[in-house]
């Protein structure tokens, strides 16, 4: 019976001392765990931003992003364009009329009226505020009540870090447009590489050399008044230069969801619901730029997102 005993307390003495032994080595790699977690954070940093600065207040100045917002559904993964004059439009070879949508500069395999939670291509077009719900195509305009920033979200090639970016006010795009230093001279329609839309030149601006630039706009083509190749626009972004594709707006018809004026408009989301109107937009056209009041039924459409970051 003794030896029963003294068996039974070495054994119980045995599992203390494993227990002990598991939780110190728990301890350990936890901390180590907790230690490499830590210093991938600490790796982590804001990418995807361009060289230009640009002030939007007397006092806050930002980089914008190096295109526009994009969303994958299937995979629920947020990028940034490749390109400057990237759009998904509504998809390469999906029509024959360009007078529909413009298909230079589109998203091979994507199409904005196929927007869905399940949906494997890449959109672009996003209801107001639609930052926690991209896909959200309900008519009803209560459902946009509450702008939810794009920005909130992990940008795989922007940092992937939350929080980081943000979507302009309209006060902060009136005061880029035409409050800063010399704003009149530093916007101007133009032509990217086949693709419409619009150039804004940061704060400080030097033109590159055998670049060209002309500031305004025009009653006739975009490319009348700038028209840029592929490389002769890189030269003119490495220089700070942004470029905002005139992408259209996804909107409801009697047959459904549609995408119009890809390569003639473009519509670009504002932050703020203002004084006299829901909404605001940016909107951009040959003979025309500015801050747009628009009724709270719009924030059903999908709007293009150009996001930026504080400049640091």
């Amino acid at each position: 019976m003794k030896t029963k005993f003294l068996f039974i307390g070495l054994l119980c003495l045995s599992l203390l001392s494993c227990e002990k032994d598991n939780k110190r080595e728990k301890d350990v790699f936890g901390d180590k765990n907790q230690k490499e977690q830590e210093e991938i954070e600490e790796k982590k940093e804001v990418r995807g931003f361009l060289p230009g600065v640009f002030s939007v207040s007397d006092t806050t100045k930002v980089q914008f992003s190096q295109g526009n917002l994009q969303y994958q559904a299937s995979t629920d993964t947020w990028r940034f364009a490749e390109h400057q004059y990237d759009m998904v439009g509504i998809g390469y070879g999906i029509t024959d009329n360009e007078e529909d949508c413009y298909v230079g500069g589109t998203v091979l395999n994507s199409d904005n009226r196929e927007i869905s939670p399940t949906y494997s291509g890449w959109i672009d077009l996003f209801g107001w505020g639609t930052g926690k719900n991209p896909t959200n195509v309900s008519k009803n305009y209560e459902d946009y009540s509450i702008f939810e920033d794009w920005g909130y979200n992990e940008i795989s090639n922007g940092g992937n870090i939350d929080s980081v970016w943000f979507t302009l006010s309209s006060e902060e795009w009136n005061y880029l447009l035409n409050d800063r230093p010399n704003a009149s001279s530093k916007k101007g329609v133009a032509c990217v590489n086949d693709v419409n839309g619009l150039v804004l030149l940061p704060d400080d601006w030097t033109l590159p050399d055998g670049a060209h630039f002309t500031s305004g706009f025009t009653l006739g083509e975009y490319k009348s008044v700038n028209n840029y190749t592929d490389s002769e626009w890189k030269d003119m972004e490495s220089a700070g230069a942004v470029f905002l594709p005139a992408a259209g707006l996804r909107d409801f018809g009697n047959n459904g969801i549609y995408v119009d004026g890809c390569g003639k408009n473009g519509y670009y989301w504002t932050s703020d619901k203002t004084e006299l109107s829901e909404h605001s937009e940016l909107l951009i056209a040959e003979s025309i730029l500015k801050v747009k009041d628009i009724d709270k039924y719009s924030a059903i459409s999908g709007l293009s997102v150009r996001l930026c970051k504080i400049y640091e």
